[in-house]
């Protein structure tokens, strides 16, 4: 039976799913698709659960292990530092923690119970993320009103978005989910967050990313990190193509152990960062590479193009002319074979030569323009026009021509016009029984 095939992706989705595979490295699309199917497509929430697993947190989706995970840090891959909060000291300070301790116990217990039991009553509203964006503008009004403005930059987009960011910038990523209910998040925050020293020391060296967890937006960054207890920091990089939790802080700790740590961090893992610089460094001089010989290969190729165009263009033209000259030829040839035709016909129509001894013949001598002389007998009677049929039948003749006597000089109207639509007779013409003609060439006119 053949499995059922899977639904086609919207756009967004497809977008989506590329987004994911470039935030985590994972290779298989499958398992993005699935990731993002448990999800309900919700990008930031899946990022999340992906950096979760990573760092030996199991995922949300998965049921977890009989003995839980321990992050692992003798390999330095995820560094852990917890501060305790102090013992106390003396018998006075014993007597007052052993006082308040049935009354802290009794209060957590019961806080802890009726949360429980409110989950079955309501929903936790945190478990909806409506609006990520403003759920962090709420948090940094709220820290900037109890605290005041000097603190660190805070990081004023979703926690989707500053992994991005700091894996484009190849920066580290300084994430802090503040605890409002927690007995030491106002001293930390007071003491500690927005210290001078503290305040330069991240401004400086990386991107901070900040939230409430009585936010959905802390909420489920919450939930994906893990926390043990506040305040709690996580630094968060790009380690082998992927965006990855290499420390974590947790406890109310002092600025100079916190900058010393955060140090640490970063020197224990600045060869991961200088790795990934170098191999993006590489990848865009490999890019730029590439686009250099693809514009090379684009200008050649250009060239090329434009070459066999004018070629293509020079051979057209060749061609152009040559069917030019061989149209002319050929217009040439059929307008002398017209001709040729034509006088023949001329010749055919032409009347007989009268003999020499008829009283109304006239000899006449016609020179031709290339000086070849023709003698012929015409009659008193006949009109001009035979004269010219005769001359134009002749193949020593012009194609146009006119026909001029010596004395006086005169041009012998032989053909038809509007004025004169029948040319007169020889004798009308004033021709003597012997004349000498001229016929002058018209062709180039």
């Amino acid at each position: 039976m053949a499995a059922p095939e899977e639904p086609e992706l919207s756009q967004a989705q497809t977008e989506k799913l590329l987004q994911f595979q470039d935030l985590t490295g994972l290779e298989s699309m499958d398992q993005c698709r699935r990731t993002l199917e448990q999800h309900n497509w919700n990008i930031e929430a899946a990022v999340q659960d992906r950096l979760n697993e990573q760092e030996g947190v199991p995922s949300v989706f998965n049921p977890p292990p009989s003995r839980p995970l321990q992050v692992n840090t003798a390999d330095h891959r995820v560094y852990s530092y917890i501060v305790s909060r102090p013992q106390p000291r003396g018998l006075l300070g014993w007597s007052y923690y052993m006082i308040m301790l049935p009354f802290r116990f009794t209060y957590y217990t019961l806080l802890d119970i009726f949360r429980f039991a409110l989950r079955f009553v309501r929903p936790d509203p945190r478990g909806r993320v409506t609006d990520p964006v403003g759920d962090v503008v709420s948090f940094i009004h709220s820290f900037e009103e109890k605290y005041g403005r000097s603190h660190p930059v805070f990081y004023q987009g979703t926690y989707s978005q500053a992994l991005n960011d700091a894996k484009r910038e190849l920066r580290y990523l300084l994430v802090y989910l503040h605890g409002e209910d927690h007995q030491d998040t106002d001293e930390f925050c007071r003491s500690t967050l927005c210290t001078e020293e503290v305040v330069t020391f991240l401004n400086t060296q990386m991107l901070f990313w900040a939230c409430s967890t009585s936010k959905p937006e802390g909420y489920r960054v919450s939930q994906a990190l893990r926390e043990n207890t506040y305040p709690f920091l996580a630094m968060i990089m790009l380690k082998d193509r992927k965006m990855t939790v290499v420390g974590r802080l947790e406890g109310l700790i002092q600025p100079e152990d916190l900058v010393n740590q955060l140090t640490f961090i970063m020197d224990a893992n600045q060869t991961h960062l200088m790795s990934e610089r170098l191999e993006r460094e590489e990848r865009s001089q490999t890019q730029v590479l590439r686009q250099q010989q693809d514009e090379a290969y684009l200008a050649s190729l250009h060239a090329d193009q434009e070459k066999d165009r004018k070629k293509r263009e020079e051979e057209d033209q060749i061609r152009q002319e040559e069917e030019k000259v061989r149209q002319s030829a050929l217009a040439e040839e059929r307008r002398q074979q017209t001709l040729e035709e034509e006088k023949e016909r001329k010749s055919e129509c032409l009347p007989p030569e009268p003999p020499a001894d008829d009283p109304e013949s006239v000899k006449i001598v016609f020179k031709l323009p290339n000086d070849t002389r023709v003698e012929r007998r015409f009659l008193f009677g006949q009109s001009l026009t035979v004269i010219y049929d005769f001359l134009f039948s002749l193949k020593e003749s012009p194609e146009k021509f006119q026909i001029i006597t010596n004395f006086p000089r005169r041009v012998l109207p032989c053909l038809p016009t509007e004025e004169q639509p029948n040319p007169p007779t020889l004798k009308e013409a004033g021709l003597s029984r012997s004349e000498v003609l001229f016929v002058q060439d018209l062709t180039d006119d």
